[in-house]
């Protein structure tokens, strides 16, 4: 970094505070004196020789749906906000963050409750996307990702339960890394679904990514070289992931993939049989809105009328699923993570659209339909990753001054490090 901390943070506040831009709707906290004082230790350590790590200086912002000591936990909900007790602690994950020397600018904006991959949220406004502010960010780390791309950060950590780092990464053009869940603590984080839940960072750069992730994992940060792309066994998901492209994905994916077949990779045409039963698992109501409900039923009781309507709908679907279904739900979503490791053996990498469409405008998802449709469309890719317990990277495409199409990679859990190189190797080649 050629600036210094506080120089990097006054320029992310200026953008926070710019009246024009989507600060207001995008951060809905800010700890500006917190921050300076923070970037001001991180700048006297750097004069004197010392580091805490990757992370230290660097602008953070969090997902609203982190602990943080004194502060009610909101996960983008007026409810919350109003119901809630202040936190007794900061999370772990913030913990982290701060004695890694990380500069916490923000909360970000959230959909409600984390439970949808749109973005949107009617409490607290929707933060319009970067490369047009009439669409979506993605979600539910709306404000996550606006945030780095509009540069009002330099990392943004936030949940990926369904795609809620990937999703909005691919949407608004930047790196969205979901890691293997039981390398990160979810402790102090509004749950939305127990067992599925996982926490991650987005940024503009693999890199970046990579040093956050470290820091969370509580792990030495080693800057490894990219992996070599020539022989890399990269396969390709047919089926259910390659259905119902829009114009824009249809196009930039099969040229992402020629680039890397140009550049010495091994591709393969991968079916994947395990996906129907993915699907037939959540036929009948899924584990994770079995587990969101959970957390919710009381309040949706309560004060169902004042939730956003559409994370409600989403709620109530599972409220008549009985203990013994989630029960063998659970049973044979653990059968098939078993058999999709052994699957994913033979190949490096598995790739496929981050989503299928690139993101709508908020106007036409004002009608409940069209925005359940678009919703299951965002998160189908994505779910693959989380319910067969995988590691995932959304990494933006070439562009050519079009709207953003992100690129999945996916690989077995526990080959996170591994897959940060594969992706900065594609990074470079894509010209990131």
């Amino acid at each position: 970094m050629t600036t210094s901390a506080h120089d990097r943070l006054e320029a992310t506040l200026a953008r926070i505070d710019d009246p024009n831009s989507e600060g207001a709707r995008t951060c809905l906290t800010v700890y500006r004196e917190a921050a300076r004082a923070a970037a001001a230790a991180a700048d006297a350590r750097a004069r004197a020789g010392i580091s805490l790590g990757p992370l230290d200086g660097v602008i953070i912002t969090i997902k609203d749906l982190f602990d943080v000591a004194g502060e009610v936990t909101r996960a983008g909900s007026k409810v919350l906000a109003e119901e809630g007790k202040p936190a007794e602690r900061d999370a772990p994950v913030v913990r982290a963050i701060r004695s890694g020397g990380g500069v916490i600018v923000a909360k970000t904006n959230m959909t409600e409750f984390a439970f949808s991959g749109v973005g949107m949220n009617p409490h607290y406004g929707t933060p319009g996307n970067p490369a047009d502010r009439k669409r979506i960010p993605g979600g539910s780390t709306s404000g996550g990702a606006v945030a780095v791309a509009d540069g009002m950060c330099e990392v943004a950590i936030g949940s990926d339960t369904g795609g809620s780092t990937r999703i909005p990464g691919a949407l608004c053009g930047i790196v969205g890394f979901k890691p293997s869940r039981q390398r990160i603590s979810t402790v102090g984080v509004f749950p939305l679904s127990q067992s599925i839940d996982s926490i991650g960072p987005m940024a503009k750069t693999v890199a970046d990514c990579a040093k956050a992730d470290a820091v969370m994992a509580g792990e030495n940060f080693e800057a490894g070289e990219p992996a070599p792309l020539v022989g890399l066994r990269i396969g390709i998901a047919q089926g259910m992931p390659l259905e119902n492209l829009d114009e824009t994905v249809a196009k930039r994916f099969p040229n992402a993939i020629d680039r890397l077949e140009r550049a010495g990779a091994r591709l393969s045409n991968e079916k994947l049989p395990l996906l129907n039963g993915m699907a037939q698992v959540n036929s009948r109501g899924g584990v994770q809105p079995t587990e969101a409900f959970t957390v919710h039923r009381d309040r949706l009781n309560r004060r169902g009328d004042a939730l956003d309507q559409n994370v409600r709908t989403r709620l109530e679907r599972a409220r008549c699923i009985a203990a013994a279904d989630y029960i063998e739900m659970v049973n044979e979503r653990a059968a098939l993570i078993r058999a999709m490791d052994v699957r994913l053996a033979d190949i490096d990498v598995l790739a496929m659209p981050t989503t299928p469409i690139v993101p709508p405008t908020i106007d036409e998802m004002a009608a409940p339909d069209m925005f359940a449709r678009k919703n299951a469309m965002l998160l189908r890719n994505t779910s693959i990753a989380n319910f067969f317990d995988l590691c995932a990277i959304s990494l933006p495409l070439p562009r050519d001054d079009g709207l953003p199409v992100g690129l999945m990679l996916i690989m077995r859990n526990g080959c996170d490090h591994r897959l940060f190189r594969i992706a900065a190797a594609i990074e470079r080649l894509f010209g990131a």
